[in-house]
Order: C-alpha cells, then structure tokens, then sequence
C-alpha cells in the first residue's frame, strides 16, 4: 500500500501574476539543496482519515501558523517518483510569513555517530511567482502548478518570470 500525504498550496495575486507558497524542507540532507528540493507544506495521513483535514493540520504544524480562510480549489492527486501519493488542495489566500516557525524531528547526525539531534521539518517557506516554482518544487509536485493555473478563479493571470 502506498503511503498516503496531503498538503495545501497557498496561493495569491501580486500585479495580475500568481505567486505560490512553498516550504524547503530542513534537516542536513536538504541543507545544500535549493532548486528542486521544494515542497507544498505537507504530510502524511492514514487511510481512514479525511485529507482535507490532513493537508489543514500539516499546514499548521509545518509553518506554525494557522491555515487562512479562502476560497478552495481541489488539485487533485498525483504518485510521486518514490511511490507516495500526495493530494492537495489549493486556497487563495496570502499569509505574512514572517513569523513561520516549523514543528521539528530528531535524527541521528552525523549518521552512525550516536548523537540525536533536532531539527525543523521546514527551514524556510517563501512565496514565489508559479513561473520560479516551477524550478524550486520536487518534479513530482510540479504538475500541481499546472493544475493550479488551469482553475477558473486564475483565468486570466500569468505565471510571472
């Protein structure tokens, strides 16, 4: 069975362009990564549970902010190269991140070393044009931009550079 996870996309308008809200994940693996290495704000969830409920928590607990009201668009699901399914769902809403403070794992590091550490799930979030999204998102996640642009609420915005 393959694991379920599911997230939302924030997005807003900025001058008529769509700007996403996308979350790079922390921990050393991700440490050096930039472009390609991004993810919609997301987790996972069991298979009796709602993944619109999922995807409202995860939110929270990745930014430490509440989910903004806003009108919802439905993305859908995709398989992720690893196997993942991930559903999401987009609001439009903007959000002041300035205050975004991650919940945190603890992971052997360096590996094989004995010592536990802490680190945040998310280091940093940031809003960024669908067009730049494009290349700091997991190619997996990248069709969600799509589907996002093809909502009737965005017809008649751009991508931005």
């Amino acid at each position: 069975m393959a694991k379920l996870s599911a997230g939302v996309l924030l997005y807003r308008t900025r001058d008529a362009v769509v700007e996403v809200l996308i979350a790079h994940p922390g921990g050393p693996f991700w440490a050096r990564k930039d472009d390609g290495a991004w993810s919609i704000p997301k987790g996972e969830y069991g298979e009796s549970d709602d993944p619109w409920e999922a995807a409202a928590r995860e939110f929270s607990e990745e930014l430490g902010l509440p989910l903004p009201p806003g009108p919802r668009v439905d993305l859908g699901a995709l398989k992720q190269p690893g196997g993942k399914v991930v559903t999401a769902f987009a609001i439009g809403a903007d959000l002041d991140i300035a205050q975004a403070r991650s919940n945190t794992f603890l992971l052997e590091w360096p590996k094989g070393s004995g010592t536990m550490r802490e680190f945040p799930e998310v280091d940093r979030v940031g809003w960024f044009a669908v067009a730049r999204a494009r290349a700091k998102l997991l190619t997996g996640q990248r069709e969600f931009l799509d589907r996002l642009m093809t909502a009737p609420a965005l017809a008649g915005l751009n991508e931005g550079i």
